[in-house]
């Protein structure tokens, strides 16, 4: 098994892709994936799946900051492609580390998260005769080159990479996702909602509530891809630049809604729509 790194020829090749995943985790007797619903985790399930059968188990990770549109749409995708699908509860939010949100954040969400995976791992080996249960997430090659101290995280608890070994990047997993014909396969990534809080500001439930009732007005207009980050007394909204008219013509329903809300502020981004742009302030 080569990884794309090694040989490029295979990232055109959705189907060669597809195999190397397969033979991945048919290398291993059983697998625990780190799962989100989002592309990349729910591909690695669907592949876990295809290659281990019930050996293998979808770990969802229930919080304040995952969405109940992600949430509904996770568990929809587990139940529709037989994947086995447990469910945690991590407590993230009551670590001070974690609420007072500085640049490392995530990686006190993904050291809480892993923590409570080792001990579902530990359960299953127990029952399975001391066969391992190794623990899968799905961090990919384009994620290696932007600030995600969630990955250190994942290196201390020893978590495996299966697209880093493979050398997928994000249009690779796309790819496979067509190639199987997943109904994922065009959609829009959506990180949790802690991430669209501004660092420095305390992480509340309140303010994830905000956030969230905000989006869901957003998407119920007819928006796929839309950030609204929250900047204390401001709503800063990013969309594409193509979907501008779009907000503009709705711009009284959108401002009376959010605040609402309790922001006393709506900014609309000119720059428009771009993933992680909170880390600029890190730069």
């Amino acid at each position: 098994m080569k990884s794309v790194g090694e040989n490029p020829e295979q990232e055109a090749n959705p189907a060669l892709c597809a195999e190397n995943l397969a033979e991945f985790f048919k290398a291993q007797q059983h697998a625990i994936v780190a799962y989100s619903g989002g592309v990349d985790s729910a591909l690695l399930a669907y592949a876990a799946h295809r290659a281990l059968q019930d050996a293998m188990v979808a770990v969802l990770a229930d919080s304040p900051s995952l969405p109940r549109r992600e949430y509904r749409h996770a568990i929809n995708f587990a139940q529709t492609h037989g994947i086995p699908l447990q469910i945690i509860r991590t407590q993230e939010m009551e670590n001070p580390k974690y609420q007072v949100n500085r640049a490392d954040r995530c990686y006190h969400c993904k050291k809480a998260l892993f923590e409570k995976i080792e001990t579902l791992r530990r359960q299953l080996q127990g029952s399975s005769g001391m066969a391992p249960w190794p623990i899968s997430y799905g961090v990919n090659v384009d994620d290696l080159g932007d600030y995600r101290p969630g990955i250190q995280a994942a290196r201390e608890a020893s978590i495996h990479t299966p697209y880093v070994d493979l050398g997928f990047t994000k249009q690779t997993i796309r790819k496979v996702c067509a190639y199987y014909g997943l109904e994922i396969a065009d959609k829009p990534a959506m990180p949790c909602m802690a991430s669209r809080i501004a660092y420095g500001l305390e992480v509340t439930q309140a303010k994830l509530n905000q956030v969230e009732k905000a989006e869901d007005f957003l998407y119920d207009l007819g928006l796929r891809v839309l950030r609204v980050r929250h900047h204390g007394d401001t709503a800063r909204i990013e969309i594409p630049l193509e979907e501008f008219d779009r907000v503009i013509q709705k711009r009284v329903a959108i401002s009376n809604k959010i605040h609402e809300l309790g922001f006393l502020y709506v900014s609309l981004d000119l720059d428009g729509f771009k993933s992680g742009s909170l880390n600029a302030v890190l730069e």
